[in-house]
């Protein structure tokens, strides 16, 4: 035990003392806050911050004349000539941000042409007044006042409630959204960063023949042991000092980034979607632009606090430290067990696909199923098998588990540690010895099977 505490504290403090260790540490939050800074200011800033576009609308109909409305972003102006000559003239015109919108006699095979392709939010903000104006005019052919319909017309907002033994609370959707995605998202890309480091060690002691002379005082199974949980408590030190940092940060920077901006219906929902917090959350009324008050920001922070308090933080963190530990010591034990059987990383590849198969599958899945159906089936077997648990259950835990599903998917965690590791460990003490090899599948196979 006592040669294992020693392997552990070497490879803790060679790796927390390097001065990459440190700065990655403290840069890590401020470049990931830094990033949805940027993010926020350029969504609500995108239509002041987009190049003006001019659209000539060549109108053979006779439909839309007058009724096309300018945008922040789009400037509408009417065809003084024919199409032809439009045409003509925006083929020697150097303008870029110059269209040209052609709508046929029937309406039908509208093109809009341009010197360059055309953005996605162009063309749909072209398509949607059309659409607008074509809807308006045959409600008036069929004697329909559009004015009363508009009144008629009225957004409602849906406040998400959970009904609990306490009673009613918010059921936080946004905020569990955006909590499951960022947790799976660090477990993801830490089990590929850690296992890396395992497996790169490992493979630079094989070819320095330095493992030759640690071998002699401890056993093969202790020294790959020792490895694995000593970058696993350096992984585990820099996500606490980045879930710190991160608090810290958010906390001072999110008055300043939402202070004083303008923002809509249409801004709000992708703000949302791409901070996947719920932060972004104000009045907006009918797509129109409003300033936010002093009132709509204390209902803006209100929601947030409100979303803040139906997520259990401390629960889930404790949960995401689970998860990262067992998910980690369990992918390390195969990539250590890789690490031992090569002779350098290029000859890993041919076994690094069956081995993060399972997290690029569940992680691409999860993203697209399991967090908009956290309580299925597959997202429920997902959680429970060891390979794909630490990132499925992540996704679903700020939703709520169940406890015995919670506690199964714990228990099988563990199990498949244990079971991992013994595999890895009779592949390690033969194949960290073994040179000059090139090893296969087959090969393995037959070191399982090795009496020591």
């Amino acid at each position: 035990m006592n040669k294992i505490l020693l392997i552990i504290q070497r490879e803790y403090l060679s790796r927390v003392r390097k001065k990459s260790f440190i700065l990655m540490t403290f840069l890590v939050p401020i470049l990931f806050i830094g990033m949805y800074g940027l993010i926020i200011y350029f969504v609500m800033n995108s239509d002041e911050m987009a190049d003006k576009k001019t659209v000539i609308v060549a109108d053979d109909s006779g439909l839309f004349k007058n009724k096309m409305e300018n945008t922040a972003s789009i400037k509408f102006q009417y065809a003084t000539n024919s199409y032809a000559d439009e045409k003509q003239k925006l083929t020697k015109s150097e303008d870029e941000q110059l269209y040209l919108l052609h709508i046929p006699a029937d309406v039908k095979n509208v093109e809009l042409l341009s010197a360059k392709k055309s953005g996605a939010s162009t063309i749909s903000a072209v398509e949607n007044q059309l659409s607008t104006v074509m809807q308006n005019e045959r409600l008036r052919n069929a004697g329909i006042d559009t004015a009363v319909l508009a009144k008629a017309q009225e957004h409602i907002d849906v406040s998400a409630k959970q009904i609990t033994a306490e009673g009613e609370k918010d059921a936080g959707t946004f905020m569990a959204y955006g909590i499951g995605f960022v947790t799976a998202l660090l477990i993801y890309m830490s089990l590929f960063i850690y296992g890396a480091q395992v497996m790169r060690g490992v493979i630079e002691e094989k070819t320095s023949r330095i493992v030759e002379v640690i071998i002699s005082s401890v056993k093969p199974f202790q020294l790959m042991l020792g490895k694995i949980i000593g970058i696993g408590m350096v992984g585990l030190t820099q996500f606490l000092l980045w879930i710190i940092l991160t608090i810290g940060l958010t906390t001072v920077g999110s008055a300043v980034l939402m202070n004083g901006q303008k923002m809509d219906k249409n801004k709000t929902e992708a703000l949302m979607k791409s901070t996947t917090s719920g932060a972004a959350m104000s009045a907006a009324n009918g797509g129109t632009e409003i300033t936010m008050t002093a009132g709509s920001k204390q209902e803006m922070g209100m929601k947030i606090m409100q979303q803040l308090n139906a997520v259990p933080i401390a629960y889930t963190v404790t949960m995401f430290l689970f998860y990262f530990l067992f998910g980690y010591l369990l992918y390390s034990a195969i990539f250590a067990a890789v690490g031992s059987a090569v002779d350098n990383e290029t000859e890993t590849q041919q076994f690094m696909l069956p081995v993060t198969l399972p997290l690029i599958f569940t992680f691409i899945l999860s993203m697209n199923f399991v967090i908009n159906n956290p309580d299925s089936n597959i997202s429920f077997w997902l959680s429970v098998i060891p390979f794909t648990a630490p990132i499925a259950m992540m996704i679903r835990i700020p939703f709520g588990v169940p406890v015995w599903q919670l506690a199964l998917s714990m228990s099988l965690m563990v199990a498949g540690f244990l079971f991992t590791t013994w595999l890895a460990a009779r592949i390690y003490r033969v194949g960290i010895l073994m040179y000059g090899k090139k090893v296969n599948y087959r090969e393995l196979g037959k070191w399982l099977f090795y009496k020591e």
